[in-house]
């Protein structure tokens, strides 16, 4: 009976990831409502969920035949929006006799509201770059309404349904396998008393890689089910990863490269093809450059010498459709005829495509796109793993005979909106879990290259077991002589309260962002105007909060001391820096009150990935009486006091 309870236990914890995951999607569905219906078209412009007034461009037919809309946004360039290939969206017209929703609550988006109508059809993001988008529709869609309205129109993000979908069904597909390769990969990466397979060889050589690096790329060679390769900050995971996936393709013909974000999914592909690895990118490039648009499917796609006579017989359907006479009896054959050539020429295309390319670059919940229906690789790699939902990684899974994931579990979690499925699990990934089960499959990159060794040493004790080391040529690495590389600065004695500014933007510390600029301009004084510019010594100022990042981004706007160097100053939030790293970071931690509450805070992961962007100079702003009443704080702020004296 026990034997029997073990199991079966994978199914038991995929059918409880399943029930988490269906909350999940039912609180962010009515999150989403509930916004839909409260919010003014103002406060979403402001959030980064809309863009109204909108400028229409053009409409056409894509590479791939599908119908799309072109617009521009008019409205506040400085907010950052959420807007990324793949989202889903709805296009709205607002009445010019009713402009309330402008500046108040609007009570419903549907078409019975006072002034806000939303067009009936949805399209989906094909990319944006800057402030232009171009938004795949379906042909029925009356594009007229977007492009010749005489009313202002707005687009914004719909709810996505699709990603949630996809998801459901790999576990689904996962929970049902028996027999097969899914199935055993399932119960390995779930049953501790189950032991991975190796091939076994010879160590290879890499001078080029440090000797955590060269180990790790040896583990992934010689796993013939699963390898973790974890990455603190600053120990070059992407160049791990990149080596591994260039010996892999010494022995396999084609791997699947996938990562949760588009943004992680274009790093990797940009740093393959550096490589001159042929990378084909499935979906449209987050930073819409020639470089990165070179390698997507659907440049390529257009390229092919076959690709303009697929167009003349994409063309004569449509016009042959438009102009359908009555009692044509030929109609039927005659479109036949056509659609069976293109299909033809499609098919040509997408083997030569397919063919040619090494890698098959995309996001997780892109690889069940419909180009690689029926696809096998030998070899999955998913890169930043410890981001995603695991629901998400089994989408190629499915597709793959062995994994190998890399990321750092110890930084930022996948996002979660509902508390009920965070506490019951929904937050732990897949690469936590196999480290967890199989830890004899893990490799830890051990050397780090972007921080001052006092900088790197509270993340390296408090997180990985004091294990991660700074390489000689960092270790010392500061801007000004006997400079503190790490400070805090305390913000209990000058009165900085928080505010609260809405459920979706948080907090606000009015006063700790103005003594945060007042410190960034004290030290840059200290530096020198000709030094900052000439050496071009970046800065990054985070805070966890919207509000404070957005606050902030006016203050250095209208401060006239920072208007050299606003293109050396970028500001975000902890998420907006992942992956990142500057010369000098700034931390506004804004939490500020007499019951030593810090919401969000208490999520140390967060904090790993804010403290580590730092490559010589860290400077935090807290309340200690606030923030040190946590122990993790306490313990920072100590370390800080110490390394000082």
């Amino acid at each position: 009976m026990k034997e029997r309870r073990n199991s079966t236990s994978p199914i038991l914890t995929l059918q409880q990831q399943r029930m988490l995951l269906e909350i999940e999607y039912s609180c962010e569905k009515e999150n989403f409502r509930k916004l839909t219906e409260a919010i003014g078209v103002q406060r979403k412009v402001k959030r980064g969920d809309a863009w109204f007034p909108l400028k229409p461009g053009k409409s056409y037919y894509n590479s791939l035949n599908q119908l799309c809309i072109e617009v521009y946004r008019t409205g506040d360039e400085d907010i950052e929006h959420n807007f990324e290939f793949g989202r889903p969206v709805s296009f709205f017209r607002v009445s010019n006799s009713h402009p309330q929703p402008l500046h108040k609550e609007v009570q419903s988006h549907s078409a019975n509201s006072p002034g806000v109508a939303l067009l009936n059809f949805t399209g989906t993001v094909s990319f944006v770059d800057g402030d232009r988008m171009v938004v795949t529709v379906p042909d029925s869609a009356p594009v007229t309404e977007v492009l010749n309205s005489t009313e202002p129109v707005g687009v914004q993000l719909s709810f996505d349904e699709t990603s949630y979908k996809t998801m459901f069904e790999a576990l689904d597909r996962v929970i049902r396998a028996k027999g097969n390769r899914l199935a055993y990969l399932r119960d390995l990466f779930y049953t501790p008393s189950m032991k991975p397979q190796r091939f076994t060889f010879s160590e290879m050589r890499f001078p080029y890689l440090n000797k955590t690096q060269e180990h790790a790329v040896n583990e992934v060679l010689c796993a013939k089910d699963v390898s973790v390769v974890h990455g603190p900050p600053g120990t070059g995971k992407t160049t791990t990863l990149v080596e591994a996936i260039y010996e892999t393709l010494m022995r396999e013909n084609q791997v699947l490269v996938c990562a949760q974000s588009n943004m992680a999914v274009d790093w990797i592909s940009e740093r393959l093809v550096d490589r001159g690895i042929n990378v084909l990118r499935i979906g449209n490039p987050s930073r819409v450059n020639d470089k990165m648009l070179s390698f997507t499917y659907e440049r390529r796609f257009e390229a092919h010498p076959d690709y303009p006579a697929l167009w003349v017989i994409r063309k004569t359907i449509r016009e042959i459709r438009q102009h359908r006479k009555r009692g044509d009896d030929k109609f039927h054959q005659k479109i036949e005829r056509l659609k069976s050539r293109a299909t033809e020429l499609e098919i040509r295309i997408n083997a030569e495509l397919f063919g040619e390319a090494r890698v098959i670059a995309c996001t997780l919940v892109g690889s069940a796109n419909r180009l690689l229906q029926g696809q096998k690789y030998g070899t999955l790699f998913i890169d930043e793993a410890a981001q995603a939902l695991e629901a998400a990684c089994w989408i190629p899974i499915r597709k793959a005979s062995r994994v190998v994931l890399a990321g750092d579990h110890c930084q930022l979690p996948p996002t979660i909106k509902s508390l009920a499925a965070m506490h019951g699990g929904l937050d732990k990934t897949l690469m936590e879990r196999i480290v967890e089960t199989q830890p004899s499959v893990v490799t830890l990159l051990k050397m780090q290259y972007r921080m001052n060794e006092e900088i790197m040493r509270f993340s390296s004790d408090y997180f990985y077991h004091g294990q991660v080391e700074s390489a000689p040529e960092v270790k010392y690495r500061g801007i000004l002589d006997y400079d503190e590389p790490i400070e805090w600065i305390d913000t209990s004695d000058i009165d900085a309260k928080e505010e609260f500014v809405g459920e979706t933007f948080g907090r606000v510390n009015k006063t700790e962002a103005l003594l945060t600029l007042a410190v960034l301009q004290h030290y840059f004084e200290k530096i020198g105007k000709e030094r900052i510019l000439e050496e071009r010594i970046d800065v990054g100022i985070i805070s966890p909060y919207r509000a404070q990042v957005q606050y902030l981004r006016q203050l250095v706007k209208k401060q006239e001391f920072f208007k050299p160097y606003r293109r050396l100053i970028s500001i975000n939030t902890v998420d907006g820096f992942q992956g990142q790293e500057r010369d000098i970071i700034m931390i506004s931690l804004v939490r500020a009150n007499d019951d030593g509450q810090i919401g969000f805070l208490r999520d140390l992961r967060r904090m790993n990935v804010a403290i580590t962007r730092a490559r010589m100079k860290l400077i935090i702003l807290g309340d200690t009486s606030t923030l040190t009443r946590h122990p993790f704080y306490q313990k920072l702020y100590q370390f800080i006091e110490k390394s000082e004296k």
